[in-house]
């Protein structure tokens, strides 16, 4: 040490030595002290006393907060909105439902790491460390909010986001902050950071998808945006992502319209933000970094795609309206209330409706149908190829602004495609356009059916109530109704054309409409529209119980094209009506099944009833209206089915059946209009064409189903029996004489029982070209004989309405051999009127007989000799010799009229004698004359056939109450 060292050591001691300084010292320090004592308690009393107002301040706040328990807040976290989706038959997805956020969920395991760790390192990097709130943080945003400072970074943990977004609001205030505070602790004792982070990743906003929609989640988002599953981002595509929640709208690439935004920068700017905080936390490594920051992410933005909507509208449309009434009963049921409940209060139904489609939006429901998805788009593909519907209009109409603007009114399609034993829809054509027409015309349109009626209606409820059998004979005549107009209904296709005698078989076959009218006549007492009801028909009224019209397809509110459809299943399985269905099933997002339908059927028609109507609708296609079908078709099927059309070729309808499947189109106008067209062809063929080609694409698609091998099976009970072509009664042995017997299937409970009357062999005459019964006293010299209708047969089956009785058996009839005789003419008693005799060399004529019952002329001698005799129906003239004549008429009872006068060939002198003669002839005549009375039953005239054109149609105002 040298000596200035240790003279400043010397000196230090000194000081401390120093009693007056030491003193000093001392009392500085115990100030000081105290004064820091104090301080000190000051601080820790006034700490105290801030918790504890902020402790009571937080309680104030948080007082109405019920405390939750673990099972409302998992309910709470993980109820959130997941859009529902369709799925064809067989599992084949079909898209999504409307809904105006698109949300799938995913689970924790299906994220990749990277896009945890992006979304951990950007928005809450403490997740694991933390316990729900980080302290720091929340007093920044405190001070941030007290201050009004700018925000530099948020204070919310993912914890405290998921309670904001699934159990608070967004409000802005610390009521709802200190809510979100107590809630993210007690929702952090609860669950695993795995089961809020998975939470977070499904429900939080993401901008927009490449269509425009709105998107929450991270599988939606992966989807929407880059088109990849969320495993298949890479660390670019998940630091988007997960930049996107802090300003869903601000960053996402895509605007409303589905179109890429011009100022791509703000979501850019972001992702390099994540991408940079991703590498200071150390998830991904530098090169990571530097390649993620020079990647081209806009080249990953995916092009707009089609929705659900727009690739299948009308089966997007029709499941969710379905969807939607089946939610509502279920959840009414579950309010203790029955569909019958719901159907009588409008109201009610409407706010369970509501309920419903809410529902149906949020909660992620698995919608299984019964479409086959090979088969729906073949018939879409079908349908817009086909160029033969007929004529499009336009037509000027005024839009949401008030302008007119043209609209295109094209023919328009429905079509139904339905299993037959399980009542399943495999497939439809809901129009041609969606953008064009957004009705669903097989589903929602009802129109008139036309003749497409008449075995729902008429044959089949005639042969359930033992009225008639395809054998049976129906006289095509005369109905005795009138039109509004006067004139007969119904008319037939050519308009005043009358069948005559036809089987119920050939009737159908042909859609003879006033043979259907006249059998509907004999059955409406009975109610036959019941049968429409068990069978499906929605909108049947008291009026289409009533009026005849309903037998040609005139319902007053009509049918839809899978209610007509749906009927014609019935005769498939033996008489058991099944109603058609398109959801099979519906699933909630967990799996399970909420809904299951259920077959069921209702008894409408006997075994033997269904076969001998499908039995007859073969006839239909093989001989009938549908007769062209089979050719059109490229595969060979047991087929059974109707044509129908409506007034005045305004709808036009082909309904049939094979053992698997029934099939049903229609075609029209929305506004009903004619389908006439010249350039287009017959507007029936047309339609059977696209049925054809429609029903061609479906066994492409699915030939097993569509063409069965087996044929309908017949069932017992149904006997084959031979009958009378004429009566349809057994046969007798003149109907055999005659070759007109024939055979055919019988319910073996109404077999005919009695033998055949209506024809006899007879002694005829004929007067003004009509036949007559001869009476005992006809001479036979004017009479013939052959087989003719029994008159009392033709009044049982013709009835007092027929105003011509040649209407039964028409021209080239198959029974044109047959005569048909009118009633006999009763004997008046009096002789017929005397007739005038004239002579041009030889050959004598006379007058016609002015009695309408003159069967023929004799020719006699002055000397009363009889030279020859004339049917009345041969001509009024004849050769004779030299000599003197007169003639007489005779009527049916073989009364002669009074001489004529005597003409005379030759040379022979007329003496005073003959003069005389002629004189008492002529006073003969004129007292003949007088005394002359009408005879009973003159002949009936013949009415002018009606012009007006008539199809397979309807009158709507023909019904039976008003025509009677």
């Amino acid at each position: 040490m040298n000596e200035t060292t240790k003279n400043f050591f010397e000196r230090l001691k000194s000081v401390f030595k120093n009693k007056k300084l030491l003193r000093g010292t001392r009392i500085t320090y115990g100030v000081a002290w105290n004064l820091i004592l104090l301080i000190m308690i000051v601080m820790i009393i006034g700490a105290g006393f801030a918790a504890g107002v902020g402790a009571g301040y937080f309680a104030s706040l948080v007082k109405d907060e019920k405390i939750r328990s673990y099972k409302q807040m998992k309910k709470d976290i993980y109820d959130y909105e997941e859009t529902s989706e369709i799925y064809f038959a067989n599992q084949v997805y079909l898209g999504k439902l409307r809904t105006d956020l698109d949300r799938e969920k995913i689970t924790i395991k299906e994220i990749p790491e990277q896009l945890k760790h992006a979304v951990i390192a950007t928005e809450d990097e403490y997740f694991y460390e933390h316990q729900g709130i980080v302290p720091k943080a929340l007093f920044r945003a405190i001070f941030q909010e007290l201050t009004n400072s700018s925000v530099q970074s948020g204070g919310s943990t993912l914890t405290q986001q998921l309670i904001k977004n699934q159990i608070l609001t967004n409000e802005v205030s610390f009521d709802r902050k200190a809510k979100e505070v107590l809630l993210a602790l007690r929702l952090e004792k609860f669950f695993e950071k795995d089961e809020i982070l998975e939470a977070y990743l499904n429900v939080s906003p993401f901008g927009r998808n490449s269509s425009g929609q709105n998107i929450a989640g991270v599988l939606s988002a992966s989807k929407g945006i880059f088109g990849v599953e969320p495993k298949d981002l890479n660390i670019p595509q998940a630091a988007y992502i997960a930049g996107l929640p802090q300003s869903p709208f601000g960053y996402t690439p895509f605007t409303n319209k589905g179109t890429i935004k011009e100022n791509l920068e703000p979501g850019l700017k972001r992702m390099k933000t994540v991408l940079f905080r991703m590498h200071e936390e150390g998830y991904i490594t530098t090169k990571e970094y530097e390649d993620a920051l020079n990647y081209n992410i806009v080249n990953d933005f995916i092009e707009p795609l089609p929705s659900t909507i727009e690739k299948y509208p009308y089966l997007t449309f029709e499941v969710e309206n379905r969807a939607i009434k089946l939610l509502a009963k279920i959840l009414a049921e579950k309010d203790g209330l029955t569909e019958n409940d719901l159907n009588e209060n409008e109201s009610l139904k409407d706010k369970y409706l509501t309920l419903a489609d809410r529902d149906l939006r949020q909660n992620g429901y698995r919608i299984h149908t019964t479409i086959d998805k090979d088969i729906y788009d073949k018939m879409q593909e079908v349908k817009n190829q086909y160029d033969g519907y007929g004529p499009t209009f336009t037509k000027i109409v005024k839009n949401d602004e008030g302008i007119d603007e043209e609209v295109q009114e094209p023919v328009q399609i429905g079509a139904v495609l339905i299993e037959n034993k399980t009542g399943k829809i495999i497939s439809f054509v809901g129009g041609r356009d969606f953008n064009i027409e957004q009705t669903n015309h097989a589903t929602r349109s009802k129109r008139p059916i036309g003749s497409t009626m008449k075995p729902l209606l008429v044959y089949a409820p005639a042969m359930e109530m033992g009225k008639l059998a395809p054998g049976s004979i129906i006289a095509d005549t005369e109905t005795g109704i009138r039109s509004d107009s006067g004139k007969p209904w119904p008319q037939n296709y050519v308009a005043g054309r009358y069948y005559g005698l036809v089987t119920a078989r050939e009737a159908l076959a042909k859609s003879h409409n006033v043979s259907a009218v006249k059998v509907y006549k004999d059955i409406i007492g009975q109610r036959p529209a019941a049968y429409l009801e068990k069978m499906g028909f929605s909108s049947v009224v008291e009026e289409d119980y009533q009026n005849y019209s309903t037998a040609l397809g005139s319902l007053k509110y009509g049918a839809t094209v899978e209610e007509t459809v749906n009927a014609f299943t019935s005769f498939t399985n033996e008489g058991k009506f099944i109603d058609s269905y398109m959801i099979d099933r519906i699933e909630d997002h967990q799996g399970n099944i909420i809904y299951e339908h259920n077959v069921e059927s209702v008894d409408v028609f006997s075994p033997q009833t269904a076969f001998l109507t499908i039995d007859m609708m073969r006839e239909v296609f093989r001989s009938g209206t549908a007769s062209s079908v089979p050719k059109m078709l490229k595969f060979s099927s047991d087929w059974a089915g109707k044509t129908g059309t409506s007034n005045d070729y305004k709808d036009s309808w082909l309904v049939a059946s094979n053992p698997n499947v029934t099939f049903g189109t229609w075609i029209g106008y929305d506004q009903p209009k004619s389908l006439y067209s010249k350039a287009y062809g017959d507007y029936n063929v047309r339609n059977y064409k696209i049925w054809s080609m429609l029903i061609n694409g479906a066994f492409d698609a699915n030939p097993e189903l569509i063409n069965p091998k087996e044929s309908f099976k017949m069932p017992g009970g149904i006997v084959k029996r031979s009958y009378c072509a004429i009566s349809g009664k057994l046969p007798s042995e003149a109907c055999a004489r005659a070759g007109l017997v024939q055979t055919d299937y019988f319910n073996a409970n109404f077999v005919p029982s009695e033998v055949d009357d209506s024809l006899i062999v007879s002694r005829y005459v004929t007067i003004h070209g009509n036949k007559y019964l001869a009476l005992d006293s006809t001479p036979a010299e004017f009479s013939e004989s052959g087989l003719m209708l029994n008159p009392d047969f033709i009044n049982t089956i013709a009835g007092t309405s027929l105003q011509d009785i040649k209407q039964l058996i028409p021209e080239h009839s198959k029974l044109s051999s047959i005569l048909v005789p009118y009633a006999k003419i009763s004997d008046n008693g009096v002789a017929p009127a005397t007739v005038n005799a004239s002579i041009n060399a030889n050959t004598i004529s006379w007058t016609p007989s002015s009695s309408n019952d003159v069967i023929g002329y004799r020719i006699y001698t002055h000397s009363g000799q009889k030279v020859d005799s004339v049917k009345a129906d041969s001509g009024l003239t004849r050769s004779v010799g030299n000599g003197s004549y007169y003639v007489v008429a005779v009527d049916i009872a073989g009364r002669e009229s009074a001489p004529s006068n005597i003409v005379k060939t030759g040379d022979i002198e007329t003496d005073n004698n003959q003069e005389e003669d002629n004189e008492q002839t002529e006073e003969q005549n004129e007292e003949s004359s007088n005394k002359e009375d009408a005879i009973e039953n003159e002949t009936p005239p013949t009415p002018e056939p009606d012009k007006e054109r008539s199809q397979d149609s309807i009158t709507e105002s023909a019904s039976g109450r008003k025509k009677y």
